[in-house]
Parts: C-alpha cells; structure tokens; sequence
C-alpha cells in the first residue's frame, strides 16, 4: 500500500501537475503554429518563389508498380517542419525573454525603506502628542 500512497504523492504534486497543464498547453500551441506556417506563412512563400508548395516537394525513389505504392523521399514536409520548428522556438525565446525582464524589473525595484529604529518612533509619538496638547 505503500507504494500506492507514495505514487499518489508523487502525482499530486505541483511541479507534476504544472507539467502536465504545461504539456497540454505546449500540444495545442504546436497546432496553432503548425496551421500558422502551413495556411498563412508557406502559401503566400510558395507563391514568391514559383507557386511551388512545401509539401508537394520530393523526389521519387522508386516509381509506382502495380502492387507497390511510390517510394517518395519528401523533403518538402520536412523543411515545413523545420519552418514550425523555428517559430516555435522563436516563439518561446520571446516568452523567457519577457519573463527575464519582468525578473529584473522586479529585482531592480527599490526595496521598501528600512523601518525606523524603536527610539525614532517613540519620539515621533512624543511629538505628536505634545502637538495634540496632551
């Protein structure tokens, strides 16, 4: 039973838990950059050098036969991969790159001034109250 206890442990903690949503996060960002470079970015590149799709780029190791299918090396949906791949990358350079500078920025902000030592307040209560007329 205890290895169930110590699993369940594991499991509940926050850096698993935060992994977890982070992995989910990251699957559906992978998604969104993936149709990003495939229906916005390659479609309007293909055009400027040809009207050439990325995709469709490949070479043909071996012809169709009869009951073969073609045997195609497809460089194409590599190199959009790749381009996926640098966005992606330079995506979450931009995000450690906010998130440093936000460190700073708080590291740099001025700490609080120091509290005034005890006989600094008593006197400054004495004052006030010789003001009052007390």
């Amino acid at each position: 039973m205890g290895f169930v206890k110590e699993f369940k442990e594991f499991a509940m903690r926050g850096n698993v838990v935060d992994l977890a949503i982070g992995l989910i996060v990251g699957a559906a960002f992978g998604k969104v950059v993936s149709s990003l470079v495939g229906d916005v970015l390659m479609p309007p590149l293909g055009l400027l050098i040809g009207g050439v799709n990325f995709t469709d780029l490949a070479i043909t190791l071996r012809a169709a036969t009869d009951g073969a299918p073609a045997v195609n090396l497809r460089y194409g949906a590599f190199l959009q991969t790749i381009v996926d791949f640098m966005i992606v990358a330079f995506a979450i350079f931009l995000v450690v790159k906010g998130m440093n500078t936000l460190k700073r920025r708080k590291e740099a902000a001025p700490a609080a001034p120091p509290a005034p030592p005890q006989e600094v307040t008593l006197l400054s209560e004495i004052r006030d109250l010789l003001k009052q007329g007390r």
